[in-house]
């Protein structure tokens, strides 16, 4: 009897061993089919796409195979067009982004710290919050014209309540604890704004970030569309008018393109700069 406990017990850890070893490698083929899964499925789209527009399944005036959309892209990239196009909204956007970020950091960073600031704002932003920013795109025109001014306002109004609001719920979120030992070692606005408030707030404000993000892509492209002779709403909108509808696909394209590649590099940043949010 104690033969066979002995035998057991040591046959265990190599037992053991062997489902360990089992799950990781299902874990890993799991992992590598949904790796090929995500490379085959627009792969998959891509060729039934080009299939039933070859076979007129299809219309082709509206949705042209995915082989004359690739030769419109490669034309327009040796031609300089769309480097030239997509750059110019890039900085555009990045404009607009910095102008309605920073604002928003810093009144945010005051509304949570500072109970009356916030009910003295909270009835604006309210009423402000809901005016699709969109409908504020004349107004804007108005004031700063249809010049580069007016596009990158408009991008920063749509970012600017986005951040705010999620730079206010994080400094409110902030354990207690961590402002009355600030408080007790005497630590100056500056320092208190710079080492607990903004810190805290982090997670919350890269949620905002995020939000921002897809809708100042949204609103620079609304802005080419309307008062602009360059970009890639421009070009979304130069295509649709002419008729060209290639032209429009490839500007549909490097949109998706932009924002996937921003998304992926924000959350890079993300782990990088609050790690403690993992």
């Amino acid at each position: 009897m104690n033969s066979d406990i002995e035998a057991i017990s040591l046959d265990s850890p190599e037992v053991l061993a062997q489902q360990v070893d089992s799950e990781a490698r299902k874990i890993r083929r799991d992992e590598q089919l949904k790796l090929w899964l995500s490379i085959i499925s627009p792969f998959s789209l891509l060729f039934l796409w080009e299939f039933v527009s070859q076979v007129g399944l299809l219309d082709m005036r509206f949705f042209p195979p995915p082989t004359a959309i690739l030769s419109t892209f490669w034309e327009m990239i040796l031609s300089g067009e769309l480097a030239e196009n997509t750059w110019i909204s890039v900085l555009r956007f990045l404009g607009g982004f910095m102008l309605g970020f920073l604002p928003a950091i810093v009144l945010g960073l005051i509304m949570g710290l500072y109970p009356l600031v916030k009910t003295l704002l909270d009835p604006i932003i309210g009423a402000l919050l809901p005016i699709p920013k969109l409908a504020l795109l004349p107004l804007i025109m108005l004031l700063f014209g249809i010049g580069e001014e007016s596009k990158i306002v408009t991008i920063a109004s749509g970012v600017f309540f986005f951040v705010l609001l999620d730079t206010v719920a994080g400094v409110v979120h902030i354990d207690k604890i961590y402002l009355e030992v600030a408080k007790s070692f005497g630590a100056s606005r500056w320092v208190f704004f710079r080492t607990v408030a903004f810190p805290g707030a982090l997670p919350f404000i890269f949620n905002g970030i995020k939000l921002g993000l897809g809708v100042g892509l949204l609103l620079i492209v609304a802005a080419e569309m309307i008062g602009a002779e360059s970009g890639l709403g421009y070009l979304i909108w130069a295509g649709f008018k002419t008729f060209s509808l290639e032209r429009m696909y490839v500007g549909l394209i490097m949109l998706a393109f932009l924002g996937y590649v921003s998304t992926i590099l924000l959350g890079q940043l993300e782990k990088f700069v609050v790690p403690w949010k993992q």
